[in-house]
């Protein structure tokens, strides 16, 4: 590894850990590979510090993981699937164990806050407490047969490779979100985490080797291949995959749909969003104001499901905006770590970039800048990575709103009339993703979730439109992509269906009554 910062105490870090001395970008859990591809350095947004760097994974290596998840799964598949939930319950305790470190270095490499760092472990630990209660509850239905003596029962078997591709935003929650289903559904993983954020997935790595050493599960059960999109192109093309999650931008979200498509493999799909909160004239300002800032400006507005636009109702337009503008003079922006800090840096100088174009956007559009963004610097922001969070008074038709901007930039709309006018606006947009209102009147909320309300895979009412529990499926639609991950009965897309049929008579009849006699 590169640069050892004792001064952070990241040393003590990567050591408690176990990757102080990993620097290779593929692992079959068993161990790692040589790798010799290009060098990718990774660079902490707080600072702009080097944390480390890795070499990545090569079409070669690529290929080694995946022959070892093939045969992997060959006796994986056959373990009992509360013996395999077992597995993942005592993984959920190591995380336990390393939560701090892992959350440190999660905050750290990213950039987001240090309690959002936490809670990203926390995740990982929610949810492989729910797959080992799903373990023993892969259930299918059992059926009546139209034929005598005959039974029908469907039952839900492994696929096979699940391949991953995680964005930097969520870098190990998302991972994990993933495998513990699969896992526990006996499919094995190979993962390409993004290559903004790969020393967290090498810790993970080392995390889950510990747990499954100590199981005896099979060498290539949760592989591991560190690199570029390349990496990701190969695992969308390869029919020995049979199902790729892919999170990230809709870009990114098509090409790998159209190549997975191509080969009538399966993808889940987690995209963009560009997600509204509704302001009613009844909602009560206590909770619109923390649920409509933190959703804008938490993880730096780098969450899929960060509030891009405020729509608020004509007749408490500006008591809100005032509000909410006095609330954004408040905000402390600098090292995540300092759990003062309410906004940390961007992931990186193209984000900044992209964040700088799209208020010029607004701007040229004809948005009202109601709070001004920029570039901070000074001490404490030499990364060039720390941004105001900004307000911008907007209309729901300009191109730039219409887009998804990884950074805090919150677009304050009106509407009047009823709250039927502002669920039309909220709708306009290409991505479909989280939602939420705010009110005090019952109509008004069953109107947003109604069949004709909000077209959102989330849709809230009374909290914001960011964060999630993982007990309910996650996901959205349009151009959020379609796919569910985490809770609910989102294990099903890690399983191939099967509907059986037995005949326990000594005669043969046939369905829909036909007759074939020889």
């Amino acid at each position: 590894m590169a640069e050892v910062l004792t001064d952070l105490g990241m040393k003590e870090i990567l050591t408690q850990l176990g990757i102080e001395d990993i620097n290779n970008g593929a692992s079959t859990g068993g161990h790692w590979f040589n790798t010799r591809g290009e060098k990718i350095e990774s660079v902490s947004p707080v600072d702009g510090r080097v944390i480390a760097s890795v070499n990545s994974a090569t079409e070669a290596d690529y290929e080694a993981v995946v022959l070892k998840a093939q045969e992997a799964f060959k006796s994986w598949r056959k373990w009992t699937a509360p013996a395999r939930g077992e597995v993942v319950r005592q993984l959920a305790t190591k995380l336990r164990e390393y939560k701090e470190p892992l959350g440190k270095l999660v905050s750290y490499e990213m950039g987001k806050s240090l309690q959002e760092g936490y809670g990203e472990v926390q995740e990982m630990i929610d949810i492989c407490d729910f797959a080992v209660g799903l373990s023993r509850q892969l259930h299918g239905l059992t059926m009546h047969s139209e034929r005598p003596g005959h039974r029908m029962y469907e039952q839900y078997h492994p696929l096979g490779i699940v391949g991953i591709i995680s964005a930097f935003n969520f870098p190990v929650a998302v991972w994990n979100w993933n495998t513990a289903l699969a896992w526990v559904c006996g499919d094995v993983c190979v993962w390409k985490p993004s290559e903004k954020a790969p020393i967290t997935s090498i810790a993970c790595q080392q995390i889950t080797k510990e747990v499954f050493d100590a199981n005896g599960v099979p060498e290539g059960v949760s592989g591991l291949v560190i690199g570029g999109a390349d990496l990701g192109i190969l695992m969308s093309n390869d029919k020995r995959v049979p199902l790729v999650s892919a999170t990230g931008s809709t870009r990114m979200g098509k090409s790998v749909g159209a190549a997975v498509g191509a080969r009538l493999g399966k993808s889940l799909l987690e995209l963009g969003g560009n997600n509204a909160i509704i302001v009613t004239p009844t909602a009560d300002l206590k909770i619109v104001l923390p649920g409509a800032v933190f959703g804008a400006v938490g993880t730096g507005g780098q969450r899929c499901t960060s509030t891009r636009r405020l729509i608020i109702h004509e007749d408490v337009y500006d008591t809100f905006v005032s509000a909410i503008v006095n609330a954004y003079g408040q905000l402390k922006i600098g090292n995540p770590l300092d759990e003062n800090n309410h906004v940390g840096p961007l992931i990186d100088q193209d984000a900044v970039d992209m964040y700088l174009k799209a208020l010029d956007a607004a701007k040229a559009e004809g948005g009202n800048i109601l709070v001004e963004g920029g570039v901070l610097s000074g001490e404490g922001y030499e990364s060039g990575c720390y941004v105001k969070p900004a307000i911008v008074e907007a209309k729901n038709e300009f191109q730039i709103v219409q887009h998804e901007t990884f950074a805090p930039i919150l677009y304050i709309m009106k509407y009047s009339g009823g709250v039927e006018n502002a669920i039309a606006i909220q709708n306009n947009v290409p991505q479909g993703l989280s939602s939420a209102i705010m009110t005090g009147l019952i109509k008004d909320s069953e109107a947003f979730l109604s069949c004709s309300g909000s077209d959102c895979g989330i849709a809230n009412v009374n909290i914001g439109t960011s964060g999630a529990e993982i007990g309910g499926a996650f996901g959205g639609e349009k151009e959020t992509g379609g796919g569910r991950e985490s809770g609910s009965d989102a294990w099903k897309v890690y399983m191939r269906r099967q509907t059986n049929t037995i005949n326990y008579t000594d005669d043969l009849p046939l369905a829909q009554g036909i007759k074939f006699e020889l």
